[in-house]
């Protein structure tokens, strides 16, 4: 099984996809958690560059072709190996964030990010898709908090390239996202992001199970647990 979690600045994805991945465990699931970009030796390579607030200069096609390098890697190094070995993915973003902030949030269209995409991962698409949404404002302002008390612990800089965009950009991310969930409602669960987050957890949890109990029910289904 492969679950991804996406969203905007601030939505908490990472906290929630650590969450996900211990509770699949504990459930006794053989679990790979992973996160976007990055997730490999070379991914990790392409993040510095995509998230290094000083290129400012970034043209959106090579941001999209990067994200696209990056993605390809992990699902052939990764994700693909995992799955192929009956194992459950939890994956911090993965296709559906291109499309929305390159796609819709950049303008270079949604058709163009999908087949780039489907090349990079070989059309390997999720089971479920959390989607975790909050009002850009509020996201960035949590994101920026969190920025602030890593730098304070000395642990980071100035935010990412992507977190010091202009609001109008990260509204349009939001609306793409949105856009991709009502287009695909079988595939994709928009989960309010705005509560505390035992709240979002527990959405999660329901959202996976109904999907676990669903494959569990048909003939001769099973996985490595």
């Amino acid at each position: 099984m492969f679950f991804t979690l996406e969203g905007p600045e601030g939505a908490g994805k990472t906290t929630q996809s650590l969450l996900l991945a211990d509770y699949l465990r504990n459930s006794g699931w053989d679990v790979v958690g992973v996160r976007e970009p990055g997730g490999t030796a070379i991914g990790e390579r392409i993040r510095s560059l995509l998230l290094d607030p000083r290129w400012t200069e970034m043209d959106a096609r090579a941001e999209m072709l990067l994200f696209a390098a990056a993605r390809a890697q992990l699902v052939a190094e990764v994700i693909a190996p995992a799955l192929r070995a009956g194992k459950c993915v939890v994956c911090d973003r993965f296709v559906d964030a291109s499309l929305a902030y390159q796609g819709i949030g950049r303008r270079l269209g949604v058709d163009v990010v999908r087949a780039v995409n489907a090349v990079a991962t070989g059309a390997v698409m999720p089971d479920l898709t959390m989607l975790l949404d909050i009002d850009p404002s509020a996201g960035l302002r949590r994101a920026r908090t969190e920025t602030e008390g890593r730098i304070a612990a000395g642990n980071a800089g100035r935010g990412d390239r992507l977190e010091q965009e202009h609001l109008a950009f990260h509204e349009r991310v939001r609306e793409g996202f949105l856009w991709l969930a009502q287009n695909e409602p079988h595939r994709i669960k928009v989960i309010d992001a705005r509560g505390p987050v035992p709240a979002v957890e527990w959405a999660i949890r329901q959202a996976v199970a109904q999907i676990l109990r669903g494959r569990e029910a048909r003939p001769g289904a099973g996985g490595a647990r």
